[in-house]
């Protein structure tokens, strides 16, 4: 029977989302978070393999675990008796249990299920501040450079809803350059780089810690022209949120750019990240250089400015094409866009 691991997994979907509402955008466009959504923690699925009676988990979960192999033992809660409970349902002490368990167990697929659980408990506010107050944001932090490829992903999706919450951040900046390390490391379009991507994502919501991102530019520019369209999008949620902020704009213009970029601009990529990509260049078209500024742009053959803005971009023959793309949206950006 699966007890307290996968717990919350059952949580009803009409849970209101914690939101960000400390340092929105002044400038561009609203700040995208790492769900589909734009909103809200993302959940796992609850770990499958079943507590064996007697084992560290079973004692964690403070219920009896059923033996031997007759019918259920009377008094016992189906495993749907116990995934159907509120979210209330998991305990302070659980959750201290659990972080307590996630420093001394030895087995890494035990872990990987605490970090699953924690993850998934996080997508409640309640949950998100006494993780915190229990030192959780960096005893789950701390595992980020665990050789094991899963807990290294599950401490990163555990790490991305609790950073749905505005203090948890404050902590969870000092990870940042962790996580770009993690992005420019890991395979392209593994678990492990997206999972990075959406603590990223989440981190770059407020202005506060944006800053902390400006030598990530290029990297996310590169990856544009390499990942597949689940990646595309991760990234352009991260470019739209920085280019959003207009202090971070002429650092996003001065970046290196790969000039395949302007290949995102066609009626063959696919909507959802053609949208995103015209929000990050809507975003940037805004920006109003001085002339100094422009000059010592222009001069920077293989900055982002030339590749998109130039003279010699074949963005300006490329744009006016999307005015037929069959999507009423992407018309309607670029037709704001050549205006």
């Amino acid at each position: 029977m699966k007890v307290l691991l996968g717990l919350v997994a059952g949580a009803g979907a009409s849970y209101g989302i914690y939101k960000l509402v400390s340092g929105r955008r002044k400038h561009g466009k609203k700040a995208q978070g790492d769900d589909p959504t734009d909103h809200g923690p993302r959940k796992q699925p609850a770990a499958t393999r079943p507590l064996q009676p007697g084992t560290l988990l079973e004692k964690v979960s403070g219920l009896s675990m059923v033996r031997g192999t007759g019918s259920r033992a009377a008094g016992v809660s189906s495993s749907g008796e116990i995934l159907s409970k509120s979210p209330g349902s998991l305990e302070p002490q659980h959750l201290e249990m659990l972080l307590s368990l996630l420093q001394s167990s030895p087995d890494p697929s035990e872990r990987t299920q605490i970090l699953v659980t924690l993850g998934n408990s996080a997508a409640f506010s309640v949950n998100q501040e006494l993780i915190r107050d229990m030192g959780g944001l960096q005893i789950i932090g701390n595992l980020l450079p665990d050789p094991v490829f899963e807990i290294r992903v599950q401490a990163l999706n555990a790490l991305n809803n609790l950073s749905m919450n505005v203090r948890n951040q404050e902590q969870l900046q000092v990870y940042i350059s962790q996580v770009l390390e993690m992005i420019e490391t890991s395979p392209v379009n593994s678990d492990l780089q997206m999972a990075a991507l959406r603590l990223l994502t989440n981190l770059s919501v407020t202005n506060n810690y944006q800053h902390l991102m400006k030598n990530s530019i290029t990297l996310c520019l590169s990856l544009l022209v390499v990942g597949n369209e689940i990646l595309q999008t991760q990234v352009l949620k991260v470019l739209v949120n920085l280019s959003a902020n207009h202090d971070m704009v002429e650092d996003i213009l001065r970046a290196q750019a790969p000039a395949s970029l302007v290949l995102l601009f066609d009626s063959c990529t696919n909507t959802a990240v053609l949208l995103r990509a015209l929000t990050f260049l809507g975003n940037m078209k805004d920006w109003r250089p001085s002339t100094p500024i422009r000059e010592t742009l222009n001069r920077s053959k293989d900055s982002l400015f030339c590749v998109l803005f130039g003279d010699t971009s074949p963005l300006h023959r490329k744009l006016p094409l999307l005015l037929s793309h069959p999507d009423s949206e992407v018309k309607a950006q670029v037709a704001r866009l050549l205006t």
